[in-house]
């Protein structure tokens, strides 16, 4: 048997070497795989060597293969003198060869033996390379390293041509979404039906404002909806975020659900069609992207496949790389987050905690994000949830859409909060909201313009009585 792991194609003969080269000049696409992954000296043979390092030289600097009438002018152009003329007729002869006897009916099995093989040296390295990295403790680098050796080589998207595939474009305009659960957020103009998969969903707000009961109506609804959940919580317990579930889709007040477990269960036998829920506890500043990858993976071998994935919340979640400012972390956790819901082609939706600034204002903006504006940039949804101190007994509060790739944002709607059972509810029209705090800030001028005079009145009347002190 021929060892994969051999440092050449030598264990394949001349003529398989000679298919191989054959093959990266006639096919771009296959030519453009092979790029990342190949090294000249993989060929013995010394002529075909050189000619594919000057290929593949000239692709990297100009950004584009040369044609063959370009590689033969180059060839000839850099081997014109010395011992170098008996490397060029063989180079010449090799491509007359080709020339007259162009069969590449056998070029498939060539193509994919050698990209297999390629494949199989970046991974080496990358395992060699590994144990470097283990004796410094760079485990995160290792994973890092593995997986981009696993991915290269792989088929570069192409893309789709504008006006000749406009079908597959609308097609792909069909997001496939999950709805939240509040009417007004998932109309057409707002989300288009909820987030959508390989999106991330992010929810702003201060201390106590319900960012968390938020994440738990989001997650039930989508089991509602028949969708599979897998909510992470990295601050309260699993089992407390279990009964803040019961409570939701039992309509049960948190404080009552353990005195009502054969409601509990009663109730659930009545919801055959309810989506399944993992729920995973990670320690703050514990939990990677790669922590979260690697339980996925484990919970698919057990037949688990999630629809949604809740991140409670994703500020305190780890960096795969550490940096001199906490923003860049920050902005980096967000990125692999994203990252992963396209990689598994589902919806994500996590929470943000707002500055010091934002818990004193009445709506929580993008700018209110603590610690790193690169959080909002990249989510593709992102909505603030405000209430302050004297408004959680009323149980009011404001959900602002602060940022929207797929409609209308700049949106505040009223809504009311019920924390006891960690429900939502938008109880007013999002313009009509807007007018009112257009008048509310109206007459807070007014009171400031007014509290102004009186100051002024006052200061006068203390100079007149310091004046006539002095007189006397």
């Amino acid at each position: 048997m021929a060892d994969d792991f051999s440092t050449s194609f030598s264990q394949y003969g001349k003529f398989f070497q000679e298919k191989l080269v054959q093959a990266l000049l006639v096919d771009r696409q296959f030519a453009e795989q092979l790029l990342e992954v190949f090294d000249s000296k993989y060929f013995d043979v010394k002529y075909l060597s050189f000619l594919a390092e000057r290929y593949f030289d000239y692709a990297k600097k100009y950004k584009i293969f040369p044609t063959l009438q370009l590689l033969v002018t180059i060839i000839r152009d850099e081997l014109k003198v010395g011992t170098d003329v008996v490397l060029r007729d063989q180079i010449i002869d090799y491509l007359q060869r080709m020339r007259s006897n162009p069969d590449t009916g056998d070029l498939k099995y060539v193509k994919e033996k050698s990209l297999e093989y390629c494949r199989k040296q970046a991974l080496k390295q990358a395992l060699t390379d590994a144990v470097d990295q283990m004796q410094v403790g760079k485990y995160e680098q290792i994973v890092e390293s593995i997986k981009k050796a696993v991915c290269v080589g792989t088929t570069p998207a192409l893309g789709y041509d504008f006006f000749e595939d406009i079908d597959a474009r609308f097609e792909k305009l069909q997001r496939n979404c999950i709805r939240t659960g509040l009417e007004p957020i998932d109309r057409k103009e707002i989300l288009n039906g909820g987030l959508g998969a390989g999106e991330l969903g992010v929810i702003i707000g201060s201390i106590g404002a319900g960012k968390s009961h938020f994440l738990i109506m989001l997650g039930a609804e989508a089991m509602k909806q028949g969708i599979n959940v897998l909510h992470y919580t990295l601050e309260l317990s699993e089992t407390y975020v279990g009964i803040r579930y019961d409570s939701y889709l039992c309509d049960i007040e948190a404080s009552d659900v353990i005195d009502n477990k054969e409601k509990v269960k009663e109730t659930y036998k009545k919801m055959p069609d309810l989506g399944r829920l993992k729920i995973k506890e990670f320690p703050a500043s514990f939990a990677t992207i790669y922590t979260l990858r690697s339980h996925i993976e484990r919970l698919s071998l057990r037949g688990f496949r999630p629809g949604l994935i809740i991140v409670d919340y994703a500020d305190i979640m780890r960096s795969t790389r550490q940096y001199d400012s906490l923003r860049h972390e920050l902005k980096l956790i967000y990125e692999e987050l994203r990252g992963l819901a396209l990689e598994m082609k589902i919806p994500i939706w996590t929470a943000s905690q707002s500055n010091r600034e934002g818990s004193n204002n009445d709506i929580i903006d993008l700018e209110h994000m603590s610690e790193a504006h690169g959080k909002g940039m990249t989510a593709d949804f992102v909505a603030s949830v405000s209430r302050k101190s004297c408004e959680k007994s009323t149980g009011k509060g404001r959900l602002y859409v602060a940022k929207n790739r797929f409609g209308r944002d700049g949106l505040v709607y009223p809504v009311e909060i019920d924390t006891a059972h960690s429900r939502f509810k938008i109880v007013g029209d999002a313009s009509g909201f807007q007018q009112a705090s257009s008048e509310d800030e109206a007459s807070m001028k007014k009171a400031l313009r007014d509290k102004w005079k009186e100051l002024k009145g006052e200061f006068a009347s203390q100079k007149e009585c310091d004046s006539s002190e002095t007189t006397r």
